[in-house]
């Protein structure tokens, strides 16, 4: 797995640029912040698809409804906690509640926006987004696969939400990556990116590269762990995450989301009334996040592969 890597924001401009050049008709809503989260790049090349609210995001998200209504395909922009915590009604109620044509698409997710702090450090946004009824969610774990998540909401009808981050992650797809996967893409499933027979470390967006690297600290100890790319939050792979637990019989969630109904919690609630198996929860404990640089962020908050591969040995050892 290469160190190197683009942030998964990067795919966001890039790729409606390319879908637009395909024929499909793409439009973006920002709120201020197109050069932040990319979607400059679409206005750069299309100067009429892409429009902005100004520091409004309710109206970001009313204006992708009216502009989905009209027929196109609708994307917005802003940062995680704007645009996905302070427009939760017109998502509820215009996007979801009508079935539309919206994708809802912030960057800046999770501690690693790191020197803005607890304040724009979004935490609980999975949990807002995976309860609303016709919406989907994706968490991409690097550049590739952020491709091919907006790829795949920008040609399936309804709403979806797909979280993009800020800071540069290890390329794990890509051509300097080491897990292949078929072509295109199934970001669908839940995908095995380290098999294993010992344990299981299911994980979504930046936590899947520390999830990797925990794998290879528990494999100098004798630990061989299976790890698991849980990219499609909703609907779950509910299928390839029974195959691994009921292999493996423990299982290690580990997320840059709150501990709390993110998608540890979703995991944790089908296994419970289809095969439960000791688990443990990593992801940010009932709290909110604080400044810092993403490095700094991720080991204390105990999202580190340390911290994943003592969680494992822990729940070896007591079960």
């Amino acid at each position: 797995m290469s160190k190197q890597g683009k942030a998964t924001r990067a795919a966001f401009g890039e790729t409606l640029v390319q879908l637009v050049g395909e024929g499909y008709d793409i439009v973006a809503v920002e709120a201020d912040l197109a050069g932040s989260t990319t979607t400059a790049q679409l206005g750069e090349a299309y100067p009429k698809r892409l429009f902005n609210a100004g520091i409004a995001e309710a109206n970001m998200v009313g204006v992708a409804a009216g502009l989905a209504l009209a027929g196109q395909i609708a994307f917005t922009g802003s940062f995680a906690v704007f645009g996905t915590g302070r427009v939760y009604d017109q998502i509820r109620n215009t996007v979801c509640y009508n079935m539309l044509d919206v994708k809802i698409a912030p960057t800046h997710s999770g501690v690693t926006v790191g020197p803005d702090g607890g304040s724009h450090q979004m935490l609980e946004d999975i949990a807002l987004m995976r309860v609303l009824p016709n919406m989907r969610v994706l968490v991409p774990a690097d550049y590739t696969a952020a491709q091919a998540a907006i790829r795949y909401a920008a040609t399936t009808p309804g709403p979806f939400y797909i979280r993009l981050g800020r800071a540069a992650t290890p390329d794990i797809y890509g051509t300097a990556g080491t897990v292949k996967t078929a072509t295109p893409f199934d970001v669908t499933k839940a995908h095995i990116v380290r098999p294993g027979t010992d344990i299981t470390i299911a994980a979504c967006g930046i936590e899947v590269a520390e999830a990797l690297q925990a794998a290879e600290l528990l494999a100098a100890e004798g630990i061989q762990a299976e790890v698991i790319d849980v990219m499609c939050i909703k609907p779950l792979d509910v299928e390839t995450l029974l195959r691994s637990v009921s292999k493996t019989g423990r299982l290690i969630t580990a997320e840059e989301h709150s501990v709390l109904a993110g998608m540890g919690s979703a995991i944790s609630e089908v296994l419970a009334e289809l095969c439960p198996v000791p688990t443990r929860r990593i992801g940010v404990v009932d709290c909110f996040g604080t400044s810092g640089n993403p490095e700094e962020l991720i080991k204390h908050f105990k999202l580190d592969a340390l911290s994943i591969a003592a969680a494992a040995q822990e729940l070896l050892a007591t079960s």
